[in-house]
């Protein structure tokens, strides 16, 4: 395995989905059959708000005016930062059982890279 590849499958992290649902990867494939996920659209936002649970970071998103939640891997994240993430699975009326809420919908996404301070 070069460098290269070894860093990248070092580094690349994927969230376990809650149990019973498939991960984003192969959720994507039955909503998008023979779409590939790196075709998937870039999706860029503001961080607005970051809560911990578990192996998973809640992230809400400001995307041109308009706020979501997404959910990722457990990941540092400051508000303010600025997140690019590809499409996910979204769970409507999503229930956190760690949280004890419930979240209008939340799209599970396979990773989220950020730069400080939205620059």
């Amino acid at each position: 395995m070069s460098a290269g590849l070894f860093l990248a499958a070092a580094f690349s992290v994927e969230a376990a989905p809650p149990p019973g649902h498939p991960s984003p990867n192969a959720a994507m494939q039955l909503m998008r059959p023979g779409v590939e996920q790196s075709a998937a659209l870039k999706r860029t936002g503001v961080a607005l708000d970051a809560i911990d649970a578990n192996e998973y970071t809640y992230i809400e998103v400001d995307e041109a005016g308009r706020s979501y939640w997404i959910a990722t891997a457990r990941m540092k994240i400051v508000r303010g930062d600025m997140v690019q993430f590809e499409d996910g699975v979204t769970m409507a009326q999503f229930y956190s059982k760690l949280l004890k809420r419930t979240f209008d919908s939340v799209m599970f996404v396979g990773s989220v890279s950020t730069t400080p301070g939205g620059k």
